[in-house]
């Protein structure tokens, strides 16, 4: 994503806003700037705003914020709801659909195509990009808050299925991740060619924190970019994508106080690949 930030300068004064831009930023047309600003990629003065036409005035800070989303062609792909009720909803994400709204667009994310479905919905927690799984979103306010106490205090189960290079063993590993205690506990499900399918269950909730532990262990996740999965060996076939999946989401219903747990099974495009890696069935002979 390409981030630019300016003052609006005095003679600048009483420009519409996708007059100003073009001024500051190489290359981008005025035309441009009008699908930036629709996209909700321009700040002014650290709030969001999507009307081409608003007045400046001297001494506003502009922050344009320019990545994939503009010029997007198809749209973002939709998830699959998995459950809902008055007060929260289940969603299954797709890898390449973002959580919530970013610098560079407010249009188009989970958090945008389920309130376009029910109303007002609330965002709990995250998954990352290319991460696809379970994620639940609240309803209402009251919901909201105590699904975030759950989440505080880490009284949520989270598993996630993982596909890591190299043989790795069940451990739990206890290591901070941004100078936070980070604990993953890991379990072994297949063994597979030159990688393992492994569990991943939380008991804390860091940021990229299973990738970033299977990093530290030497064995990162297949497909992970940032953290050293294309680079770590060479795997044929490649991973299709992150080959990470939230597969489980448990936890105390905030408003009926009902155990409630949710499965989702690996997307199709993993388990064909997965298929692919597994070893060759060992059978006994007489």
């Amino acid at each position: 994503m390409q981030k630019e930030k300016f003052t609006v300068a005095a003679d600048e004064a009483g420009l519409r806003l996708d007059q100003v831009i073009p001024k500051h930023v190489v290359g981008l047309s005025r035309r441009k700037a009008r699908a930036v600003i629709d996209e909700g990629g321009v700040f002014v003065d650290k709030t969001r705003v999507k009307a081409c036409g608003r007045l400046m005035r001297p001494g506003q800070v502009i922050e344009v914020n320019i990545g994939g989303a503009v010029g997007r062609t198809e749209a973002p792909p939709a998830p699959t709801i998995v459950f809902s009720d008055p007060h929260l909803i289940i969603a299954n994400k797709p890898a390449g659909l973002v959580t919530a709204p970013t610098p560079e667009s407010d249009r188009g994310d989970l958090l945008d195509q389920l309130g376009t479905q029910f109303g007002e919905v609330y965002l709990v927690h995250r998954l990352d990009l290319p991460t696809s799984g379970l994620l639940v979103f609240a309803r209402t306010r009251e919901a909201n808050k105590r699904l975030g106490e759950l989440f505080k205090v880490h009284d949520v189960e989270r598993e996630y299925r993982a596909v890591c290079a190299g043989e790795v063993t069940a451990q739990t590993i206890d290591r901070p991740v941004d100078g936070k205690r980070a604990v993953t506990h890991l379990g072994v499900i297949e063994p597979l060619a030159g990688a393992t399918l492994v569990s991943a269950r939380l008991e804390t909730g860091r940021t990229h924190q299973i990738r970033v532990h299977l990093a530290g262990l030497g064995h990162p996740v297949l497909g992970d970019h940032q953290h050293g999965g294309e680079t770590s060996r060479t795997f044929v076939p490649r991973a299709p994508r992150l080959a990470l999946h939230a597969a489980v989401l448990g936890f105390v219903h905030p408003i009926t106080r009902e155990r409630v747990r949710f499965e989702a099974p690996l997307p199709d495009e993993l388990a064909r690949w997965i298929a692919r890696l597994s070893l060759p069935t060992r059978t006994s002979t007489p």
